[in-house]
């Protein structure tokens, strides 16, 4: 029998609780899961792509299925080269459907075998963002219920 590998990309900048929510799901449900992290060109990234992976390794410890790499080119090929046969991404709210389908669509003519599983997020966690937990840190909001800890400490240290 073979390990059910599945990928989890993102940009994960940063990592929030939204987002591990997501990640420890996929590890009850895959063998080996793959977090990618993505480097988005259309966004102006916080962290780098090291210290993306460095908090995720930390905030993933606990969870030995797990592997934290990253990935520059087509997410498809990544999950080809890793030989998963889904990827999973986490839906938030009705907003996100449909660019999670245009994304999905693309993907399915790319390699039609391989799918992708949508998770919907817990409601604690529907409004959370990378982008929304950047700005309020920024300013010297409260993001401790948003982020792990170690993540709260790495924005403060950006922003101060």
């Amino acid at each position: 029998m073979t390990d059910k590998i599945a990928v989890v990309p993102g940009s994960f900048d940063p990592v929030t609780k939204g987002h591990l929510d997501i990640i420890r799901r996929a590890a009850d449900v895959f063998d080996t899961v793959y977090v990618a992290v993505l480097n988005n060109s259309a966004k102006q990234s916080l962290f780098s792509i090291d210290e993306r992976i460095e908090l995720l390794k930390e905030v993933t410890i606990d969870l030995p299925n797990i592997r934290i790499e990253s990935s520059s080119g087509l997410l498809i090929d990544y999950a080809r080269e890793k030989k998963a046969k889904v990827i999973v991404r986490g839906l938030r709210a009705v907003s996100d459907f449909e660019y999670e389908m245009q994304i999905t669509s693309m993907n399915r003519v790319l390699d039609e075998n391989i799918e992708t599983f949508f998770i919907m997020s817990k409601n604690q966690y529907s409004f959370l963002s990378s982008s929304i937990v950047k700005e309020v840190a920024k300013y010297g909001g409260n993001i401790g219920e948003l982020v792990p800890t170690i993540v709260e400490e790495a924005l403060k240290e950006k922003f101060n």
